[in-house]
C-alpha cells in the first residue's frame, strides 16, 4: 500500500535565509514547479524525493532554539559522504554534532537549519 515518502515539510520564518541554508549552504537544488500557493515557500530536490520549506508565522512546529538536540524530531538525508557534508558546514561557519562511529552503524552529522529545525544527515562509517 505505501510506497515511499514523498516529502518532508518543514516551518520557516524567513525564506530568504533558509534559502542560504538549504541551497547556499548545504547545496540543494530549489525545484522550480513549485506552485502557487498562497504563502510563501520553496521545494528541493533530495534524490527522487522532496523537501518543501513553508513559510509559516503562526506555526507550533517551532522549537525555538538552535540547540542541536539528536533526540528532538528531525527528518534524515542520506548521503554518499557525510565528511562531505561535514565540510560544507565547515566552509560555512555552521555548528553540527558530528557522530562518525555512531552506534546506529552509520556515520551521522546532525545540523539545526536557521529556524531551529534538526536535520541529520547520514553515511557509511569511515574506515
Amino acid at each position: 500500500m505505501y510506497e515511499a515518502l514523498h516529502h518532508a515539510a518543514v516551518v520557516v520564518t524567513d525564506l530568504a535565509r533558509a534559502k542560504r541554508f538549504y541551497g547556499d549552504v548545504l547545496g540543494l537544488a530549489e525545484l522550480p514547479d513549485r506552485p502557487a500557493f498562497p504563502f510563501p515557500g520553496a521545494w528541493y530536490a533530495i534524490g527522487a524525493d522532496q523537501l518543501h520549506l513553508i513559510v509559516h508565522e503562526g506555526a507550533k512546529t517551532l522549537r525555538g532554539t538552535r540547540g542541536i538536540d539528536s533526540r528532538d524530531g528531525h527528518f534524515a538525508i542520506r548521503v554518499r559522504d557525510a565528511g562531505e557534508v561535514r565540510a560544507r558546514l565547515d566552509a560555512a561557519g555552521w555548528a553540527y554534532d558530528d557522530r562518525p562511529q555512531s552506534v546506529t552503524g552509520w556515520h551521522q552529522l546532525f545540523v539545526t537549519d536557521p529556524d531551529g529545525n534538526v536535520l541529520e544527515f547520514n553515511s557509511r562509517k569511515s574506515e
